[in-house]
């Protein structure tokens, strides 16, 4: 349907001024304004531009006001019933009466919700080019010819226009949304809002009342619906109906189209709306949840993170915790009505000393630099589309927007007015990695400032010079007590805060008790050397110096390899910084965070696709392997996909853009890949375990090592007291520093990072970190058929008409029954009809039934039925029997109960699917095949493949295939040789989504194939990137390389552990670690921790 007439176009002699964008004034009590139609798609002041979105293709006189017609009628609206005079004062028929909004219609643009089809089509884009010809013709000078003889645009006007707006209508469905985003005229012209200075709002962050096009932005949460009280003025409605606040994202609740005032109260209950999970209470202010992810810099132990979990935790409010040490990470909902985000920021850094910095990095958002002072940007209006502004840094500003509203360039350059526009700041890291990155640079100052500091003192201790021993003690005590503040000072208050607020004894107690006690001992020495009265050991700052120096030299290289190895496997990495656009002008390269919907880019030979996108011209192969894991280059021409991260051949390739950058493959793949990262497998609380005891095991020992040699230097050595007490605390310090608990608590998280993103580059997405703990123990992999085993790509092999000849109209039904329909059965024989020239007449009621088929009515009245036989019990007509026989999947056609026609249907299996089958077996890998395909098809794939009958089911619905896993599970698995006792069953269960989402979420572990990009719907533990079974036989490989680094890695923090401390302590006489060294004992036991992780990124997997 055309935009009604005079839509879009032809202008009025007087050019409409674009719509004012202002801020609203409003409280939650109070809404000012004199009406409350909303009129979205308000009338255009250019009297030939009157609005006629919503006219059905009659008179205005019988179609005027459709939105509102529903509640039209006997006993109708009370709070429109004013009567005729009334009419200009008060809103139209039911559009104020509405209690609940619109359901949003999937398959119309959001700015034609309610209406009775999209308002905007090819017929806009002719309206526009009519609009271009008639300015034009303003001007002397204009070469423009006009109207043609049959009332079309210019030839010259109709192709500009053609190839400006053509691909944003063919992308986002409505031309509006770009025409409001540049200031222009449209159909759907944009809310105003009163401006204020001072907002009385409850509501702590600021929103956009945006035009009736708005959609909410990628990744917003679901709003809260919403009542707000108006008060009553001149010209409103006479009763307000109070109702939930209709969605920013739709016109549902009002007459889209009318040509009255905007209602304020619907435009205030859309300001409020929050895009986080928000409601208002006037007493207690926000309620509701909210998704946060911080990260956390300063993190340097597994004690670390036990503090950071406790505080959280111990935060009223704070729910479903994931913290992770390796990603310098916390994620958690928090309930707003007991605590805000950035009080719960500044509590967290009170209590433990770490430094957060709350991360975006889903939806839309660019940040720029503005040319004000950032505050004052803060402050002013929200321009059309953006919906939330916030601080970044110092000079920056990160603006959230909905880029179906306003896309990232046009934002840019004409989003904020007339002024000198704000400039894209420079682009950031990954900010999941970003936190490690400080962390290591502070780190590393430290470090060497720490050096710079120690070599003077080891130089005045240990080199021959002359005896001036007072003045090398002055020096030494200035150099030591300036480490022992700076660089060792922040040590004393995390640990004590640890110890008050989370109640955990970290392992810079340890060094703070091993540093404090050389350091005050030196001192003590050197006040008796200046007396006059030197002890026998004297003073020995070059002690306490080079152990904080130590400690601080292992903490930046574990530090230093902790944030290389995440690095190395970091997904987000592969996406390029720039993209060429195409555009009318020639091409331009530029961010690629400034690509928006509808942009032409080129891929040039050997580089990297900026985004996922369709081709539109040109062929060339692409290197897909570090997104899917497939190894040759996949041929691209028109139409193909490409993907975001993949690499170009040799081929010139002009692709349309489908996915914003934050939105692609590569975003997708990153946050499954994270959320295995922070999830904790069961061996972890074995870990945090030991870890938790470690530290009060290592005072207990330090104690009983000071009192042992106290007693043997005065008893055995007949050493004077004050000698023995000295070399006991000696054996003390050492003691307490070469002791290390990090190799213990990075065991586990540690291989868990690498290993997923080892994954991740072979094609599978682990995204838990117990998916990949018990891949290995696998007993069961259970598969579904058509889709997995298969192919999937069904084709007719016979058909059975019981009339003896396809009825045209029979076969038209049938078509129209399955056509909309997406299991692989359907698709094929509705692409199978269609080869054969028919057309579909469409049913009515048509529904799918799970397991069973597709049924509707016809025009006429006829029941329709199309699916198994065993649905439509046809199993023992002959005319199936003898299709089912033959091993074909048998897909009937009935009418009124009788059947109409039969088709046996084949499918090939999968190039690597007997491979991969076999591998299994002969690990001892039990198979099964279960399929709610017909028994004869799903019993000659199950023989094709040496699938025992015992383990195959066929003809089974939803529910059958979770009893048969349920059966598997309950199960004792069988005991192999070197078991001494049975182990539950690890199940898996691979599918290819259709239907198998029970079955998925039954299994231990589920598997799903994906077929394309969207990778990020499956609600599976492990997703093949690729549609190869042998993903599989990785995942398992992979599960169990990494489960023998982590039993490595346990094995090595014990024995260096054992050794270290029995060194430390003296056990063996001729041998001991002098104190100054024991610093080094967190390089030695952490490096190998490290090193067993990172090798999987080359081991045989």
């Amino acid at each position: 349907m055309a935009c009604g007439s005079g839509c879009c176009g032809p202008p009025a002699t007087t050019p409409a001024a674009p719509a004012q964008v202002q801020t609203l004034d409003l409280t939650v009590e109070q809404v000012a304004g004199d009406d409350c139609q909303d009129a979205c798609c308000a009338d255009s002041p250019a009297a030939s531009l009157k609005d006629e979105c919503c006219d059905l293709g009659g008179s205005n006189a019988e179609n005027a006001n459709d939105a509102c017609e529903a509640t039209n009628g006997a006993g109708g609206n009370e709070a429109c019933s004013a009567g005729p005079a009334a009419t200009e004062d008060d809103c139209k028929d039911a559009c104020c009466a509405t209690t609940a909004s619109i359901a949003p219609t999937p398959s119309i643009p959001d700015c034609c919700e309610g209406k009775a089809s999209p308002c905007c089509d090819e017929s806009c884009v002719e309206r526009l080019a009519h609009r271009s010809c008639e300015n034009d013709n303003m001007s002397t000078s204009s070469e423009c010819s006009g109207k043609n003889e049959d009332g079309k645009p210019c030839k010259k006007h109709a192709r500009a226009t053609r190839e400006r707006y053509a691909t944003k209508l063919e992308a986002l469905g409505c031309i509006c949304r770009a025409l409001l985003a540049l200031g222009q005229e449209s159909c759907c012209a944009p809310k105003g809002r009163s401006s204020i200075k001072n907002r009385r709002t409850s509501v702590k962050s600021r929103a956009s009342a945006d035009s009736c096009c708005a959609t909410t932005a990628t990744g917003a949460r679901t709003r809260n619906d919403l009542t707000v009280k108006k008060r009553r003025s001149k010209g409103s409605c006479k009763r307000l109906t109070t109702t939930p606040a209709v969605d920013a994202d739709s016109c549902a609740g009002d007459d889209c189209c009318d040509e009255t005032k905007t209602s304020n109260a619907t435009t205030a209950a859309k300001a409020i709306s929050h895009a986080q999970t928000t409601a208002v209470d006037p007493e207690k202010g926000i309620t509701g949840s909210e998704h946060v992810v911080l990260s956390v810099s300063g993190m340097t132990c597994t004690g670390c993170e036990t503090k950071l979990n406790r505080s959280l935790a111990a935060i009223p409010g704070v729910k479903n915790l994931k913290t992770s040490l390796i990603m310098s990470r916390a994620e958690f909902d928090i309930n707003l009505a007991s605590i805000t985000p950035t009080e719960l920021m500044k509590h967290l850094e009170r209590t433990t000393e770490f430094k957060c910095e709350r991360v975006t990095n889903q939806g839309s958002f660019i940040d720029i630099i503005p040319p004000c002072s950032p505050q004052e940007f803060l402050e002013r209006e929200y321009p059309l589309g953006v919906l939330e502004m916030s601080l970044v840094g110092k000079n920056a500003v990160r603006v959230a927007f909905d880029p179906k509203i306003i896309g990232a360039r046009d934002l840019l350059n004409h989003g904020f007015g007339n002024e000198t526009p704000p400039r894209l700041a420079p682009l950031q890291a990954d900010p999941t990695l970003e936190a490690g990155s400080k962390h290591v640079r502070h780190v590393g100052y430290m470090t060497i400032l720490s050096v710079i500091l120690t070599i003077p003192v080891l130089v005045l201790a240990w080199a021959p010079l002359p005896q001036h021993d007072i003045a090398y003690g002055c020096a030494s005590l200035a150099l030591a007590t300036i480490i022992q503040v700076v660089i060792a000072g922040p040590f004393y208050p995390k640990c004590l805060k640890a110890l008050i607020f989370s109640r955990v004894i970290e392992m810079d107690l340890l060094i703070v008790l091993s540093t404090t006690t050389a350091y005050v001992f030196s001192v003590i020495a050197f006040g008796y050397l200046v007396s006059g009265q030197p002890l026998s050991t004297g003073e020995f700052f070059e002690t306490s110096t080079l152990l904080v120096t130590l400690i601080m030299v292992g903490r930046y290289v574990g530090a230093l390899a902790r944030q290389k190895a995440v690095e190395s496997i970091s997904v987000r990495s592969l996406q390029t910084p720039t993209a060429t656009l195409v555009t009318d002008d020639g091409e331009v390269e530029i961010d690629a965070r400034l690509l928006q919907y509808g942009d032409k880019f080129k891929v040039a030979p050997d580089s990297r696709v900026p985004t996922d996108g369709t081709v539109l011209s040109g062929t060339s192969e692409v290197d897909e392997s570090m997104i899917t894991g497939e190894s040759r280059p996949v041929e691209k021409r028109v139409k193909s996909t490409v993907v975001a991260g993949s690499i170009n051949g040799p081929g010139v390739l002009v692709v349309r853009l489908t996915r914003l950058p934050g939105e692609n493959t590569i975003s997708n793949i990153a946050l499954m890949v994270d959320e295995a990262k922070l999830s904790k497998p069961k061996m972890q609380d074995i870990a945090d375990k030991v870890a938790s005891y470690f530290v009060p095991v290592v005072l207990c020992l330090t104690l009983i090592t000071f009192v042992i040699w106290i007693a043997i230097g005065m008893a055995v050595r007949n050493q004077l007291g004050s000698e023995a007490v000295v070399n006991a605390i000696t054996y003390a310090i050492t003691v307490l520093i070469v002791s290390c608990p990090c190799a213990v608590g990075l065991a586990v998280p540690m291989v868990i990072v690498i290993s997923s993103g080892v994954a991740a580059e072979k094609g599978v997405i682990f995204k838990s970190a117990e998916s990949i703990e018990m891949a290995y123990k696998t007993s069961h992999v259970v598969f579904d058929k058509t889709g997995t085993l298969t192919q999937g790509t069904l084709t007719v092999a016979v058909e059975e008409w019981v009339s003896g000849d396809r009825d045209a109209s029979t076969a038209s039904l049938l078509l129209g029954l399955v056509g909309s329909n997406k299991h692989p059965v359907s698709t094929a024989v509705a692409s199978h009809l269609k080869l054969n020239s028919f057309t579909a007449t469409e049913p009515i009621e048509v529904k799918s039934l799970v397991g069973k088929g597709v049924e509707g009515q016809s025009r006429s009245g006829q029941i329709l039925r199309a699916g198994n036989s065993r649905w439509l019990d046809l199993s023992s007509d002959p005319r199936v029997s003898a299709i089912l026989a033959n091993g074909y999947t048998a897909f009937c056609f009935t009418i009124d109960g009788s059947l109409v026609a039969v088709f046996g249907l084949e499918d090939s299996l999968r190039h690597d699917a007997l491979t991969t089958v076999s591998k299994l077996q002969d690990r001892g890998i039990t198979i099964h095949l279960i399929s709610g395909d017909d028994d004869g098809a799903v019993r000659s794939t199950a023989a094709r493949l040496n699938i025992p009958d015992t383990h195959v089911r066929s003809r089974c619905t939803p529910g059958d295939k979770q009893a048969y896993i349920q059966e598997l599970l309950t199960t004792p698995a069988t005991p192999k040789k070197s078991a001494k006792k049975s182990s539950p069953p690890v199940v898996i269960f691979c599918g290819d989504g259709t239907n198998d989402a029970v079955a998925l979420a039954q299994a231990t572990i589920g598997v799903h194939i994906n077929e394309g990009t969207d990778v990020a719907q499956s609600a599976a533990d492990v997703v093949l990137m690729r549609p190869n079974l042998s993903g599989i036989v990785t995942a398992i490989d992979t599960s169990k390389a990494a489960v023998h680094r982590i039993t490595f890695n346990f094995g090595w923090s014990f024995v260096y552990n054992l050794f270290a401390i029995l060194l430390a302590a003296g056990a063996f006489v001729n041998a001991r670690i002098p104190p100054e060294f024991a610093g080094l004992g967190e390089i030695v036991s952490v490096l190998p921790v490290i090193a067993a992780a990172v090798l999987l990124r080359w081991s045989r997997i």
